[in-house]
């Protein structure tokens, strides 16, 4: 059975400590899942399950919170699911699994990060010394295979002989699509900002005076933090067709790779998936490809053997930003408002060694 989008929808991309630095999750979250559901003419009560990536809060079932601050029915539990970065795209993949095996005729599903209002953590002492502050829990049972995403994507760029000029200038041309395209569409005004807040006239003589995170990886190539939600609404191929519209999703796969790489592990999703659609890489016509680092993206589109001139047309994270939790989301998001004809990709690497890819057809 098969399933498909009917609706998708974002707000604009702040940079952390922007616009939406005072907004909770369900600030973020509510007006987004209520446009998709209008979009779509779903009523609220109609739907079955509603799937959201938190990658930073504190816990507590965002996704229940969202849910019931929407209006949707009590019995709408919500599932809250962390895959760090992929989650976004793993949340449509898990809407429409349940969805194809009919055990939901209607689910929302996406993803909301505030950066700018996680909570600090902190680690207790079983000695009883004080709690010790620490920015990211470890990804790996192993310190050495856990390397600071810095240091794995400047070594990704060693590895690879990806200089540091290629990579800025992968950052350059992602930030003037950006400030080109038109994404009125897909992005819900939340206090008045109906554009993503980072895309910049980036130079090359701005980016050469950019400060170094780890050897040729700066911060002109490396996606800023950022606050954000995006959703869709995915349904059975029968609400589709009564419909009349819709995004088939035609596969799908989450893999896991080598943990110190995660920049690479894509790579094997794109493949896994393609593989599972009877489609070769050179079939797709639209692809969005995670920045969160500009090495990454360059790397993935030449392990998978893409197109460069096919990929994120309305450019990406790096003249976006990078919301953990909902970045894979608006990648599915922006397919949605893109696509005209044919097949699309969208694929995200996640901390700790993990890809997820999703193929569609308009």
């Amino acid at each position: 059975m098969s399933a498909y989008i009917v609706a998708a929808r974002r707000t604009a991309v702040m940079p952390r400590g922007g616009a939406f630095e005072r907004l909770s999750l369900a600030d973020l979250a509510v007006p987004v899942i209520r446009a998709c559901l209008q979009d779509a003419g779903i009523d609220g009560g109609e739907v079955d399950e509603i799937i959201v990536s938190n990658a930073l809060s504190a816990g507590g079932n965002p996704a229940r919170v969202a849910a019931l601050a929407a209006g949707l029915p009590e019995r709408v539990a919500g599932l809250t699911i962390d895959r760090q970065c992929a989650g976004g795209l793993d949340a449509v993949l898990l809407a429409r699994a349940m969805v194809a095996s009919g055990m939901a005729d209607v689910v929302v599903a996406g993803g909301v990060e505030s950066y700018s209002r996680r909570p600090l953590r902190l680690t207790t002492d079983p000695d009883g010394g004080p709690a010790v502050a620490y920015d990211r829990p470890a990804f790996t049972p192993w310190a050495d295979r856990d390397p600071d995403l810095h240091v794995a994507a400047a070594s990704l760029a060693d590895s690879l002989g990806i200089e540091r000029a290629e990579q800025d200038a992968w950052a350059i041309h992602s930030h003037a699509k950006a400030l080109a395209a038109a994404c009125h569409a897909e992005i819900v005004e939340v206090l008045g900002q109906g554009r993503d807040g980072f895309a910049r006239a980036l130079t090359p003589q701005i980016a050469l005076r950019a400060k170094a995170l780890a050897g040729s990886v700066t911060h002109a190539n490396t996606a800023v933090a950022a606050d954000a939600a995006a959703f869709v609404v995915v349904v059975s191929a029968q609400r589709a067709r009564q419909m009349g519209h819709g995004l088939r999703i035609v596969s799908g796969a989450t893999m896991g790779g080598r943990p110190e790489d995660p920049g690479l592990a894509p790579v094997a999703a794109i493949r896994r998936a393609l593989n599972q659609a009877g489609l070769q890489s050179g079939d797709i016509g639209v692809a969005e490809i995670m920045e969160a680092y500009a090495v990454q993206a360059i790397a993935c589109v030449r392990g998978a053997g893409l197109d460069p001139a096919c990929v994120t047309l309305g450019g990406g994270a790096l003249a976006r930003g990078h919301p953990i939790g909902a970045s894979g989301a608006i990648l599915a998001v922006r397919l949605f408002h893109q696509m005209q004809q044919g097949y699309g990709l969208a694929a995200i690497a996640a901390a700790g060694g993990i890809g997820t890819a999703l193929v569609v057809e308009r």
